[in-house]
């Protein structure tokens, strides 16, 4: 099984770097293969808690190359919940990808564990023409929120879209896909240094002159 690894985050890093000097980012080194994926950016300052700067990724298969190449910038520059991830924020970034195994149908709405796993919910909405609503907690999610299984579903259904009251007869008709997964984090400061070190020069951005000095 593939997991998450240090190139990976590397090979983000990379790519959003050569999107800001309009360039190709360098060749990953890891091997290819599909699988779903997220690539999440935080924005650390000060010392204080990472704050999520984007999210994005896929629950399907994807290969891993491309997969990462798209969601890097995807998740950096498009997702609708922030404003695009600017240059000179780079030193402050977190990167965290992901990778999803081990789908499972679960038996009811609170068949997963906390910290475990990650979660797939997937419910009609009567309220807005049957409209069918689904979403998705990365398995760190619920945990770093300090939720409750209930906590959790809840605020999914709402991620998903759902505005109307929450009863406990529409949590029992969710359908929920629970998966676990591997992540890697680095920050860039790290990114930076691990540059110099096997490339022989820190990575930087022709406009901003980014370094790690």
């Amino acid at each position: 099984m593939v997991s998450a690894n240090r190139e990976m985050v590397v090979y983000c890093f990379d790519t959003l770097v050569a999107h800001y000097n309009s360039e190709e980012a360098a060749s990953p080194a890891f091997d290819e293969g599909q699988h779903p994926l997220f690539v999440t950016w935080k924005k650390v300052v000060n010392g204080e808690e990472p704050h999520l700067r984007g999210c994005i990724g896929t629950l399907e298969a994807r290969c891993l190359i491309n997969g990462f190449k798209d969601y890097a910038l995807t998740s950096a520059l498009r997702d609708r919940r922030f404003p695009p991830i600017q240059p000179k924020e780079l030193p402050y970034l977190e990167c965290t990808v992901s990778i999803l195994t081990d789908y499972e149908t679960a038996n009811n709405y609170l068949d997963w564990e906390v910290g475990k796993h990650g979660i797939i919910i997937e419910f009609t909405d009567d309220d807005y023409n049957n409209t069918r609503r689904s979403a998705t907690y990365l398995p760190e999610v619920p945990a770093l929120e300090g939720w409750t299984k209930v906590e959790a579903i809840d605020s999914l259904m709402r991620k998903a879209g759902f505005s109307g009251p929450i009863t406990d007869s529409l949590r029992k008709h969710i359908k929920l896909t629970r998966y676990q997964s591997t992540l890697f984090t680095m920050h860039y400061s790290d990114y930076a240094s691990y540059v110099k070190a096997t490339r022989g020069a820190a990575p930087s951005i022709v406009s901003a002159r980014l370094s790690n000095h």
